[in-house]
């Protein structure tokens, strides 16, 4: 069996990752363009989303399937990031590759500079790993959630309440940013509406939205219809639930109000045969005689039509089943006027259960009122070429929950359609992991508790609203403009714990692990700016005056009182400026046009931001433990003979080498 062993070098990790990052820089930030693949079909796809375009590619090298699973794994957890993932990930690597070279730390513990370098480059791997589980929440606490606004559901519904001038919707704002970067500029507003809408929809009033959120994640598949050949703008929110199936048998028009509907799991048969049974029908030992089968059909049929008798008397009018009903069924629930939906996946009818209130039915012989779902209406809906069954639920005055509805979701094409699809159910994951709050143990909160006590470093001032450390780190929901203002604020905060912990570079301690990270950060904000570098130095020299000036220019009161003085304009009365405490330094020329820039970019996560953080740090450091690929050429039989060979305690002991 011929074996190619190939030897990794940390040039050549680097050099996998650089590739990939030369794809994904094309498309990064709201100035970047789309990517065109052509499969070998023929079909074209052309899109922004940087999972679509690492899972499209052809990737022979290990390594690089390596690091695509990983940003995989993290946009499915988070929703985004995939991008920025690579991106942070090579920024990594280039800084640790130039502080192994420069300090190799050899010894006559390697034979050689090379393995050396890659043994420093572990050794920093594993050291940043540790700081990001031991002091990066506590240090983005301190140094970059003060800095934030916390979301409340209440934004949800802002856009409604305030004037259309005053754009004050916070959610609004974060699901632009994300659906800018995924969809561009045309559709980024109508889309994050819809998404606000239908979230408003399924809000009960005495939930959290966190449960709704979560209602809407997990439901999603049943609660999303794409129709393709339509524009986006097509699309929109109706009420109740799509199931994604037409009647088995042409639908009667009826005026039955209300509808009433049962949920079938298995088949619809006749009940099994006692002994006593099989003897009326005359049924031999050993097999039946033609008139024994001709009387075993008869009571089957006499059987089914008690089954459809009983359905008719609770007043179902609707079969929804799981799987394909004989023919026998359909032509006796065609005679009662009952209508059959068959083959419906399980997530709708899960849906179906929870919405209605009913219970699914196991044995059709044990049909009781609880099995049974009262419906406003059941009617087929033509959506594009397809034909599907459209349902609403009636609720009665005790029984008060949301307003359940689904999204039709439209596109020009097929794959259009799909990436409009998907995008929308990342954003969904954005603001779960964004409103879900993070765990935090008792350490974190102890040293947090003493900072906040002490005031070291904090730099609040309530006088223009920003809100109090302990509210941003117990409170779900934090977000900050977009932009690069995370990377910005958190470079300063780790260059300032660096600073103040000291700083020994010999040993490779936290405080030289926390400068490296400080500036692999700045690598996003000059990939979103590479098209304008003027806003890039405007940015950062902005956020560390204000930092400096002890002033939070994005807290909500500063965002009022800013859109207050863009509308009344600088040179009339009763400008802000007048207003309060708030300082002239907040309003000067620079500052507003370097916000209003900020502003249009929308907000991002907080926690999804640290999240994206610690999978690239795990990332680093699981691809610097590699250090040797075997390529083995062997067909599937001889590899399945093989295998048939080694017993299951050898095959665990090769898993954990």
């Amino acid at each position: 069996m011929p074996v190619l062993v190939e030897h990794l070098r940390l040039e050549h990790v680097l050099q996998t990752v650089g590739v990939l990052e030369s794809v994904v820089c094309r498309s990064f930030g709201t100035e970047g363009g789309q990517v065109l693949f052509t499969r070998d079909t023929g079909q074209a796809m052309l899109t922004r989303s940087g999972t679509c375009i690492l899972t499209a590619l052809r990737l022979e090298h290990p390594l690089a399937r390596m690091v695509v699973e990983c940003v995989l794994k993290h946009s499915t957890l988070t929703g985004d990031g995939s991008k920025t993932f690579i991106l942070l990930l090579a920024s990594l690597l280039r800084m640790i590759h130039a502080t192994a070279v420069k300090n190799p730390n050899i010894s006559h513990t390697y034979n050689s500079r090379e393995v050396a370098e890659a043994a420093t480059a572990r050794h920093l791997a594993d050291k940043l790993l540790a700081f990001a589980s031991q002091e990066l929440d506590n240090i983005i606490s301190i140094g970059v959630v003060p800095y934030g606004h916390c979301l409340s559901w209440q934004d949800f519904i802002a856009k409604k309440q305030l004037p259309a001038h005053t754009n004050n919707n916070f959610v609004q704002k974060l699901l632009v940013s994300f659906f800018l970067t995924r969809l561009g500029r045309t559709h980024c507003n109508f889309i994050s509406d819809l998404t606000c809408e239908m979230l408003t929809q399924w809000k009960s009033k005495d939930d959290p939205p966190l449960f709704s959120l979560k209602f809407v994640n997990d439901n999603l598949p049943a609660l999303q219809t794409p129709v393709s050949g339509f524009p986006i703008n097509y699309s929109r929110l109706i009420e109740g639930q799509v199931i994604h199936r037409d009647f088995a048998m042409p639908f009667p028009q009826t005026d039955h109000q209300p509808v009433r509907a049962v949920v079938v799991i298995g088949y619809l048969q006749p009940k099994m045969l006692n002994a006593g049974e099989v003897l009326e029908l005359g049924c031999p030992k050993q097999g039946m005689k033609e008139s024994s089968i001709m009387q075993f059909s008869a009571w089957a049929e006499r059987s089914l039509e008690c089954v459809i008798a009983h359905l008719q008397s609770l007043g179902v009018s609707v079969i929804l089943s799981a799987v394909k009903q004989s023919a026998a069924v359909l032509a006796l629930a065609a005679q009662a006027e009952i209508c059959i939906v068959e083959c419906i996946s399980e997530d709708e009818l899960s849906l179906f259960n929870q919405l209605s209130g009913s219970t699914p039915v196991s044995d059709c012989w044990n049909i009781e009122p609880d099995h049974v779902a009262t419906l406003t209406f059941c009617r087929p809906i033509l959506l594009g070429a397809h034909r599907y069954v459209h349902v609403a639920f009636h609720y009665s005055v005790e029984r008060v929950m949301a307003r359940p509805c689904s999204l039709i979701i439209c596109g020009p094409g097929e794959g259009q359609t799909d990436q409009y699809a998907c995008a929308f159910r990342d954003a969904i994951r954005v603001l779960l992991s964004t409103w879900e709050p993070k765990d935090m143990t008792a350490t974190t909160a102890s040293k947090r508790t003493l900072q906040l006590n002490t005031g070291t470093s904090l730099h609040m001032d309530n006088r223009i609203g920003a809100p109090s450390l302990q509210q941003c780190v117990f409170e779900p929901g934090c977000v900050l403009p977009a932009g690069g203002t995370f990377e910005f604020l958190l470079n300063h905060a780790l260059l300032q714990h660096a600073m103040c912990t000291g700083s020994n570079d010999t040993n490779m301690s936290l405080p030289a692990v926390s400068q490296l990270l400080a500036n692999a950060l700045l690598s996003v904000p000059r990939q979103i700016y590479s098209h304008s570098p003027r806003h890039f130095l405007q940015t950062q020299t902005k956020l560390l005056n204000s930092i400096q000036n002890h002033s939070h220019p994005f807290s909500p009161v500063y965002e009022h009182k800013l859109n207050a003085f863009l509308i009344q304009g600088q040179g009339k009365s009763g400008s802000p400026l007048e207003e309060g405490n708030t300082s002239v330094h907040c309003y000067r020329k620079a500052d507003v046009s370097a916000k209003v820039f900020m502003m249009d970019l929308g907000l991002e996560s907080v926690s999804c931001k640290y999240q994206l953080l610690v999978a690239v740090l795990q990332c680093v450091s699981h691809l610097l433990q590699v250090d040797t690929v075997m390529h083995v050429n062997t067909s599937l039989h001889t590899q399945s003979h093989r295998l048939s060979n080694i017993s299951w305690k050898d095959t665990e002991e090769e898993a954990e080498d």
